[in-house]
C-alpha cells in the first residue's frame, strides 16, 4: 500500500497532466469533475454565473424538453437550494437553453456549450437532453466570487460507448418499496445508466401482480423467513408464524415504468423459467414437473430442483403471464431467466419423458432448449426480444435473442461468435453481493472482496472478442443479488459507487478512462450523493488500522491506510471527532495503551469516509471478531446476518458454510491461561446439492455440542473443548464459559471449529478473546 503522502502527490500529478493535456492550451482551468467521463471536453475561459436571475429556456410545444428542463431545475434545487424557473420562448436575460438538433449524432448523444454569456444543451433525443442536463448539473461548482455558483466555460460533445448500461436489482429475495425503486431509478439515471433489469420472480417469491392468476401474489409473494426466531414470531391474526414479503400491483408498476421513461431508463422485467420457479409452483402446483411439488414458499438460498412441466397448460399459463407482463412493460426486452435449471424432475416425470419422445429429444437437458425456444417464438410474435442468462444458448435459439453472460465472459464469447447479441454481467466482478471492503462494519454479503478498483478495471471488450463479435456486445451490467442484502440502505451501499464504475465502463471511450483520474473525480460524486441523500459505501476511503505490539507490551504501533491510498487521513486520540484540521497521518504511530483512536479520510476539507473508532486496550489487542479471523477455507464464504433479534441490529458472522472453521493467526500466548468466546447460530438455509454431504463436523460429546480449539493447525493438539449451551432460549449471540489452557508461550495459530449433531442450525463463532493470568497481566503492566 502506498503512503498517503505519495498517493496525494501521484493524484496531483495526474490532475496536472490532465490539465496540461487538456484541449485548451490557452487556459489551464481545472478539469471538470464529471462521471462518467465525456467523449470530448474542451475547456474555455471564464464562467457562467448561476443565480436566481437565470432561467431554463425550453420550447413551448416540446413536452419532453420541458420535462428535461424541470428535471434540471429540480436537481439544482435539491443540491444547491437554488430554484431556476423553466420558461418557454426566448428572453433577454441569462439563460440555460435546451435545444434539439439532429446534428448531434448518435442516439443519446448531446452537446453542452457554456461561456460567460450563455449555456446551451443540444440533443436530438429526449435521452440526449436528459444526459446533457446531468452533465451540466455536474459542472456546477463554486464560482470565483464569494458564495457564487458558476458553470465553467466548456464545450462537451458526448455519446455512449454501449447502448446497454445497466444494473440488475433483485426484488424477489427481498422486497423493496415502490418509492425505493423510483429512487433507485433516479440514482441510476444520474450516472447515465439506462437499463434497470428488474428481477421479480424466483424460488423465494413472486413479486408481480398477474390479474388472471391472483395466487401468484396471494401465495407466492410471502414466506416465513429462515431461522428459529422467525418461526417463533406468531401472527395473532392467523396463529401461525408471521410471513414476510410484498408485491407490486399493476398500477404501481405502470407508475414506476412511466417514471423510468421520464428519466431515460428502460426497465427489463425478469420472469424466471423454467427453473427458479418454486414460488409460482407453490401457488399453482398443477404446473409442476414433479408429482410431489413444494407446498410452501421456501426461505432457502441456492438452487432448487423444482421446474415447470413441459405440458400445454404450462405454456398457456406462461403466455397468459407474459401477455400481462408485456402490457405493463412496453419495452422491447423481456428477460426469462433460464439459469441453473435442474433436470432431475424432468428425468423422473413420465409426462416429460413422453414429450421428449414426441420431440425426438434424447436427454432431459434438451427440454430446456425446447422450452426457451417456444417462449422466444411467442415473444417474437409480439414484437419483443427474449433475454436470458447464458444457459439459454442452445441450437435453435431465436436469432433475435440476447444472451446475458454471467458465468464469466464465456457466454458472451460463445454468443457473439454465433452472431447473437450479448450483455456482460459476469460473476464475480460485476456481482455486487460481493463485499467491497474488509472492515468489520461492511454489510452482510459474500466475503469475497470485489473492490471499486476491481470493477473499474474490468475490460468490457476483451481481446478474445474480434471486431465482428464486438458489434454484438450491447453493453455491461452490474448485478445486485439480495439474498444477504435485507434492507434498502444496504442495497444503496452495495450498489454505489461501484455503479459509477459500471457507468464509466459502459459510457466512456477507453482512452477517456483512467483509474487515478476517476479517483480524482470521485470526491465530487460523493458530495452529490450526500446532497441527494443517496446511500453509498465509503469502503474505498475507509480508514483501516493495523495494530502491532512493540517489544514493550504496552507499546503498540498503528499503521493507518485506505483501500485506494487516496485522500488524507486525519485522526484524534482524545475521543473527539476528527475534522479537516485534526492531526494528519504521515507515518506509523508508536503509542502506549490504552488508545482511543478515531480516524477518517479527507479530500481537502471534504470528508470522504465515516469515522472509524478503535478503542485499544491490552484486552482488545487479544480480541478478534469472526471478520478479523481467517477462514480455514473459501468454499462458500459469507458474511451472514443472525436471524435474531427480529428488530434492531443483528450480529454478522463470517463463515464458510461448507466448513465452519476459523484461525486466529499468530496469537500471542505469553501468559495466556484462558480462552473466552462468543457464539451464535444461523439457519442452514442453503440448497447446495450434493455438497451438503461434504460438510465435516466433529463428533460431539455433550447434548448440544462443543467449540473445539486446536493449536498450530486444525490437525494440531486440542487445547480446549468448550461445551455449548442450548440456545433455544437465547437465539442471538451467547458468551461461553471461559476455558483454561496450559501455559504455552510464544506465538501460535489457533484453530476454532465446532462439534455438533447436525448442520441446522449451524453454530458460528462471533468473537474470541485471550485472557492472561492476573499475575502475568500485572507483570506486563
Amino acid at each position: 500500500m502506498r503512503s498517503v503522502a505519495s498517493s496525494r502527490i501521484l493524484l496531483a500529478l495526474f490532475a496536472g497532466v490532465l490539465m496540461l493535456a487538456g484541449l485548451s492550451p490557452v487556459y489551464a482551468a481545472p478539469a471538470p469533475l464529471l462521471i462518467p467521463a465525456p467523449a470530448s471536453l474542451k475547456i474555455g475561459r471564464g464562467e457562467f454565473l448561476l443565480d436566481a436571475g437565470v432561467v431554463i429556456q425550453v420550447r413551448a410545444a416540446d413536452t419532453q424538453m420541458r420535462s428535461a428542463g424541470e428535471y434540471l431545475s429540480d436537481l439544482i434545487w435539491h443540491t444547491y437550494a437554488l430554484r431556476l424557473p423553466v420558461r418557454t420562448g426566448r428572453g433577454s436575460g441569462a439563460a440555460i437553453e435546451l435545444r434539439r438538433s439532429a446534428r448531434t449524432g448518435k442516439p443519446e448523444s448531446y452537446r453542452v456549450d457554456a461561456n460567460s454569456r450563455r449555456v446551451r444543451i443540444t440533443a436530438h433525443s429526449h435521452e440526449g437532453l436528459l444526459h446533457g442536463t446531468r452533465t451540466l448539473w455536474q459542472l456546477i461548482a463554486r464560482g470565483t466570487g464569494q458564495g457564487t455558483l458558476a458553470i465553467p466555460a466548456v464545450r462537451i460533445d458526448d455519446a455512449p460507448r454501449f447502448i446497454w448500461r445497466g444494473i440488475m436489482l433483485d426484488s424477489a429475495r427481498h422486497y423493496q418499496s415502490p418509492q425505493f425503486i423510483r429512487n433507485y431509478i433516479d440514482w441510476m439515471a444520474l450516472h447515465k445508466l439506462n437499463v434497470l433489469h428488474w428481477h421479480l420472480t424466483d424460488d423465494q417469491a413472486w413479486r408481480l401482480q398477474i390479474q388472471k392468476y391472483p395466487k401468484l401474489t396471494d401465495v407466492g409473494a410471502w414466506r416465513v423467513p429462515a431461522g428459529r426466531a422467525a418461526a417463533a414470531d406468531i401472527d395473532p391474526a392467523t396463529g401461525m408464524s408471521r410471513r414476510y414479503g410484498g408485491f407490486y400491483t399493476q398500477q404501481q408498476v405502470r407508475e414506476i415504468v412511466a417514471h423510468a421513461k421520464a428519466r431515460g431508463v428502460r426497465i427489463v422485467p425478469e420472469i424466471e423459467m423454467p427453473g427458479h420457479a418454486t414460488a409460482a409452483l407453490v401457488a399453482y402446483p398443477q404446473l409442476a414437473a414433479s408429482a410431489k411439488p413444494a407446498t410452501a414458499v421456501p426461505a432457502d438460498w441456492g438452487v432448487y430442483a423444482h421446474v415447470y412441466s413441459v405440458e400445454e397448460p404450462t405454456f398457456e399459463f406462461l403466455e397468459d403471464v407474459l401477455d400481462e407482463v408485456m402490457e405493463m412493460f412496453p419495452g422491447e426486452w423481456i428477460h426469462v431467466g433460464g439459469d441453473e435449471v435442474e433436470k432431475t424432475q424432468w428425468a423422473q416425470s413420465p409426462q416429460a419423458q413422453a414429450r421428449m419422445r414426441e420431440l425426438g429429444i434424447t436427454e432431459p437437458a434438451g427440454l430446456q432448449g425446447y422450452f426457451t425456444q417456444r417462449i422466444g417464438r411467442y415473444l417474437q410474435a409480439h414484437g419483443r426480444r427474449l433475454v436470458g442468462w447464458d444457459e439459454i444458448l442452445t441450437p435453435g435459439l431465436a436469432r433475435n435473442a440476447i444472451v446475458m453472460s454471467w458465468r464469466g465472459i464465456d457466454g458472451a464469447l460463445a454468443a457473439t461468435a454465433q452472431g447473437y447479441d450479448s450483455v456482460l454481467s459476469p460473476f464475480p466482478t460485476l456481482y455486487f453481493d460481493n463485499r467491497q471492503g474488509t472492515a468489520a462494519d461492511e454489510p452482510p454479503g459474500r466475503v469475497r472482496l470485489i473492490s471499486l478498483e476491481d470493477v473499474y478495471r474490468f475490460d468490457p471488450l476483451p481481446d478474445a472478442l474480434n471486431a465482428q463479435q464486438a458489434k454484438h456486445l450491447l453493453g455491461i451490467q452490474g448485478a445486485v443479488w439480495t439474498e444477504h442484502i435485507r434492507t434498502e440502505p444496504r442495497v444503496g451501499w452495495m450498489s454505489f459507487p461501484r455503479a459509477a464504475a459500471v457507468a464509466e465502463l459502459g459510457w466512456s471511450q477507453p482512452e477517456r478512462r483512467d483509474w487515478h483520474d476517476f479517483l480524482r473525480r470521485l470526491p465530487a460524486q460523493f458530495a452529490r450523493y450526500d446532497a441527494l441523500h443517496i446511500p453509498h459505501a465509503d469502503s474505498a476511503f475507509a480508514v483501516r488500522v493495523d495494530a502491532r505490539e512493540q517489544f514493550d507490551a504496552q507499546q503498540v504501533q498503528l499503521t493507518l491506510s485506505t483501500q485506494t491510498g487516496a485522500g488524507a487521513i486525519r485522526y484524534t486520540l482524545d475521543g473527539s471527532e476528527p475534522d479537516a484540521q485534526s492531526s494528519l497521518y504521515r507515518e506509523p504511530l508508536s503509542l502506549a495503551l490504552p488508545i482511543d483512536l478515531r480516524a477518517a479520510s479527507y479530500w481537502d476539507a471534504q470528508r470522504l469516509s465515516h469515522t472509524r473508532h478503535h478503542a485499544l486496550s491490552r484486552a482488545q489487542m487479544q480480541h478478534r471478531s469472526s471478520a478479523e479471523l481467517k477462514l480455514c477455507s473459501d468454499n462458500i464464504a459469507l458474511a451472514m446476518e443472525d436471524d435474531a433479534p427480529l428488530t434492531g441490529d443483528r450480529a454478522v458472522f463470517h463463515l464458510d458454510i461448507q466448513n465452519p472453521c476459523w484461525i486466529y493467526q499468530q496469537a500471542n500466548l505469553d501468559g495466556v491461561e484462558r480462552i473466552v468466546a462468543a457464539v451464535g447460530d444461523v439457519p442452514f438455509n442453503f440448497q447446495i446439492g450434493e455438497a451438503v454431504h461434504k460438510i465435516s463436523l466433529a463428533k460431539p460429546e455433550t447434548p448440544h455440542g462443543e467449540l473445539l480449539v486446536h493449536v498450530d493447525g486444525c490437525d494440531g493438539p486440542q487445547i480446549a473443548r468448550i461445551a455449548l449451551p442450548l440456545t433455544a432460549s437465547q437465539p442471538a449471540v451467547t458468551e461461553l464459559a471461559s476455558a483454561t489452557i496450559a501455559a504455552m508461550p510464544g506465538r501460535h495459530d489457533l484453530c476454532f471449529r465446532f462439534a455438533q449433531h447436525g448442520i441446522d442450525p449451524m453454530r458460528t463463532l462471533d468473537w474470541v478473546r485471550l485472557e492472561q493470568a492476573p499475575a502475568a497481566a500485572e507483570e506486563r503492566q
